[in-house]
């Protein structure tokens, strides 16, 4: 039998790609989702899709009471999103304080349950300098703690924790992923705005790419 695995998959194109690499790896993988309030929900709507087409295991899971304790971030709170690359200083108001380590732990006790022995998840070196929580320090205590705080050992894995987002999205096309499915703005409308810092990014990483972006964009 196949070795079970946790990939957190938000819908994004770092998760998808992720979530591809497990899957192409043998794995038998659950995808698990959190809705915590974010205005870019649209990407949960993705990811259910994509789940769907692949046939794999999915929850997406309501956490978004959390917001009574966690506020001030952009993608939350009634905030703009600020505009600009992630090199900004602006761009720190999308920190939403301490959800990785959430996420992670819920992700975690899934895991346990379903007797899988890894958890991945697709943080990358263009977000250390904005997420304290997607930096190499970080994923590596918290692989320590995972490893630890149930009986069962749980890894953390984060196959481009060095690599770049255009790295992740050369590695993507190798693999023949379709990014039409996926969802990467901030703003949840019906286009992506193609300003915010997580567009930029993207856009650049498929510009570096030498490839066209299957999405559409308002600007």
């Amino acid at each position: 039998m196949s070795e079970k695995v946790v990939v957190i998959y938000s819908g994004g194109m770092d998760s998808y790609t992720v979530l591809n690499k497990a899957i192409r790896a043998g794995y038998e993988v659950y995808a698990l989702s959190f809705n915590y309030g974010q205005r870019h929900v649209k990407e949960l709507e993705v990811a259910e899709q994509v789940c769907n087409s692949l046939n794999i295991a999915h929850k997406i899971v309501d956490i978004s009471a959390i917001n009574q304790l966690i506020g001030g971030s952009s993608l939350t709170d009634d905030i703009d999103v600020p505009e600009g690359h992630y090199e900004e200083e602006s761009m720190k108001s999308t920190v939403v304080p301490n959800r990785n380590m959430i996420l992670l732990s819920l992700a975690v006790g899934y895991a346990v349950s379903l007797k899988a022995n890894k958890v991945f998840y697709g943080a990358h070196s263009g977000d250390h300098a904005i997420y304290p929580d997607c930096r190499p320090e970080f994923v590596k205590k918290m692989d320590d703690v995972c490893r630890i705080a149930n009986y069962e050992e749980i890894e953390i894995v984060c196959p481009y924790l060095n690599n770049s987002k255009i790295d992740i999205l050369t590695d993507g096309l190798k693999m023949g992923l379709d990014y039409s499915h996926t969802w990467t703005c901030y703003n949840g409308r019906e286009k992506a705005c193609g300003k915010c810092g997580a567009c930029q990014e993207r856009l650049e990483a498929f510009a570096l790419n030498n490839a066209q972006d299957p999405l559409s964009y308002e600007a």
